[in-house]
């Protein structure tokens, strides 16, 4: 009888234990838009983290900023996390909604986070240059001076390292390929504020 308990204990003491969640937060860009089942750079986040740490994909295609703050509290609810990977304003660009807005929803978000208990990785979008010059430098600038203001965790740009090159884009050139995947993963993965228990 000894016997088996000390062999349950040490099944016990053995098994992996989550050292934390991980949040993913975002719009089509973290939720695989176009790529089969596995391939998002979330997925591949997942696989790396496991069994440490647990990975929550709450993205949605289409998301905005403002369809993103009313839908985190419930999330931060449900899942506790302890990192919380901001990926939203994308769709604000490209609707051309006033970057003012954007910034404010996503400041609330990160107050949001941080009073679950979550530390905040902002992860910066970028927009096509037939946008005009002004609104793309007045909306990439708009994630700096976040980061910067709250002292976040920042990956200033997702698509870091292919945003030129159109082999890594599918045919509406702004969602990227199961190719440019592990550069975005590597990317987030570099900036990621991971717990240690």
């Amino acid at each position: 009888m000894r016997a088996l308990f000390r062999l349950l204990v040490l099944c016990v003491l053995a098994a992996p234990t989550s050292a934390g969640t991980v949040l993913v937060f975002g719009d089509s860009l973290s939720a695989g838009y176009g790529l089969s089942r596995g391939q998002g750079w979330v997925d591949l986040l997942a696989r790396d983290l496991a069994p440490r740490h647990r990975v929550v994909n709450a993205s949605v295609s289409g998301e905005t900023t403002a369809g993103g703050l009313s839908r985190l509290p419930q999330v931060l609810t449900r899942h506790t996390p302890d990192v919380v990977v901001l990926e939203l304003g994308g769709n604000d660009g490209l609707r051309g909604l006033p970057v003012e807005t954007m910034y404010a929803n996503l400041e609330k978000m990160v107050a949001l986070s941080r009073a679950a208990g979550a530390k905040v990785l902002l992860v910066g979008i970028g927009l096509p240059p037939n946008y005009g010059q002004p609104y793309v430098a007045k909306f990439r600038a708009a994630y700096d001076e976040l980061a910067r203001k709250h002292r976040l965790a920042y990956v200033p740009l997702l698509i870091q390292g292919f945003e030129t090159n159109l082999a890594y884009f599918q045919a509406d050139s702004i969602h990227p390929t199961a190719q440019a995947q592990p550069i975005m993963l590597r990317s987030v993965r570099a900036q990621l504020p991971l717990p240690v228990r």
